[in-house]
Formats: C-alpha cells, structure tokens, sequence
C-alpha cells in the first residue's frame, strides 16, 4: 500500500487444496464490504511447491518460502511438531518482512475478511494482535493473545521485539508461537528496554470461534474479520467456514435499513468447539 503496508497469509498445501481453506479465504474478500481491493495488496506465502502452484492459478502476488530438510505440504494439527514449526518458521520471516521495512497484517487463512479493520487499529500501537478473551481494555496484558492476526509497524522497537519473541522459543521448548508471546509479553525487556506498546484488538471488531462459541459475540453489523479458530481439522473448519459465508451472504442481502436495525449473530459453530 501506499504506507508500506501488506497483507500476508501463509499456505501449504492442504489449505490450499481445491475447496479448501484459499477458496475461502479468497471468496470472503470478494463478498466483504469494500475488502475486494484488498487482494491487490495481499502476498500468500506458500510453504511447498502445491501450494506455491496453486496459489498462482488464483492470485498474481505469492511466494514460495521452503525450508530446508522439512516438509510442510500435510495438514499440521494444533500443536503437533511440523505445526510447531510451521509457527515458528513463520515468525522468522515476518522478522525479515519488518527489516525490510514494510508494515504487515498478518492474517491466517481460516480468517475470513468481511469488512475494512483499518479504522478500528489503534494509532498508538506498535504491535496490535487479536485475542482469543478481551477484557474490554486494549492495553490490558492479561488479555489472551491470537497470533492469527496482527498489525505490525516497522520499527527498531519491533524489528527487536521479533527478534526477542524468535529466539525465546529456545526457552520454552515445544510451544508455539502464541504461547510463547503469552509467557514473555509481561517480560520487562520488552516493556522497558525495548518500549514495545502492545495492544489488543477488540473481539467486537476482530472474531473468532473462540468468542462466539462461549459469548455468541461478535455481531455481525459490527465484525471485520472472523477466525475459525478453537477448531481442530481442517474438514471441521472448511465446514464451518461455509456457514460463516452463509451468514454474510444472508445479512448483506437484507435491506440497508433491516441490516441496521437487525443484531444479527453468527450461527453457532457446528464442528468446531
């Protein structure tokens, strides 16, 4: 974008199958409100040659990020080891996106884009990442963090905190990303030495299964993206998935005046919970 910032998902070839998590993903910038344009500013970064072939028979801007000796190609369930290192490989090279210089959303693909979340990011915010419980203030650490999203500016402040949360991981072997940021986010190198401002996002605006499940929250007339997260199995999310499509289909052909008048809800997930 003009401010050097881009979008940024990653793809193996599973979810980048044909009806699987991509199609998607790709349908739901398409159907968003004003998300279309979005895709011109959207890098996939697939992490095997499938999904690297895949990608450009539907998307002109995406890149093949191997990792030697390791192959990522297969569905990776929650926490087992090829999943662990995906994460982990995945923050690496958002750590060189950042010495590069560009600003990111990084967004999981099994987020599906309804609405624009620029105006619901937080101007004094180096780092802002959704949460899987928000306590209802952004500055508030015992919020859970959702690595699955995240608005991230580059800076020294940043390049150095990715850097730190990177090789934490040594610290806390056999945890994922998420989980590490967890343990550290209270650390005082980042707070003091580093000055790291971490906000969280507002579940309103930035959803999840994890929300809706428990609090049948965010509404539709408010949420910009939802997340298939708290599933596991990649069947049970595109599943899921289709029904959250469904919703928005539904509530966006309704009348302007109905669509603002009506608290319409997602409903509730079927095979994910």
């Amino acid at each position: 974008m003009a401010n050097k910032t881009v979008i940024i998902t990653t793809l193996n070839e599973a979810w980048a199958a044909p009806n699987s998590i991509f199609d998607l993903f790709l349908e739901s910038f398409r159907i968003g409100h004003q998300t279309c344009r979005f895709l011109n500013h959207l890098l996939v970064v697939a992490l095997d040659q499938k999904a690297y072939d895949r990608c450009l028979s539907l998307h002109p801007h995406c890149y093949a990020l191997t990792t030697d000796g390791i192959d990522f190609s297969g569905e990776a369930l929650y926490m087992s080891t090829d999943y662990v290192k995906m994460m982990w490989r995945r923050i690496d090279f958002l750590h060189t996106v950042l010495k590069l210089g560009y600003n990111f959303i990084f967004t999981d693909a099994d987020i599906m884009w309804f609405r624009d979340p620029f105006p619901h990011f937080l101007v004094d915010a180096d780092f802002q990442i959704a949460s899987e419980f928000y306590s209802g203030n952004s500055s508030d650490l015992n919020n859970l963090p959702n690595g699955g999203f995240v608005y991230v500016k580059s800076s020294t402040k940043t390049i150095e905190f990715y850097k730190f949360w990177y090789t934490s991981r040594q610290k806390h072997p056999g945890l994922h990303d998420q989980d590490v940021l967890t343990k550290i986010k209270h650390d005082p190198y980042i707070t003091k030495n580093i000055g790291l401002h971490i906000k969280f996002l507002d579940t309103a605006y930035f959803g999840g299964f994890c929300v809706s499940i428990w609090f049948m929250e965010p509404v539709i007339n408010l949420v910009c993206t939802m997340h298939a997260n708290c599933c596991v199995g990649l069947s049970n999310k595109v599943h899921d998935i289709r029904i959250m499509l469904e919703d928005w289909k539904k509530y966006t052909s309704l009348p302007s005046k109905t669509r603002a008048s009506k608290q319409s809800s997602w409903t509730v997930p079927q095979h994910c919970g």
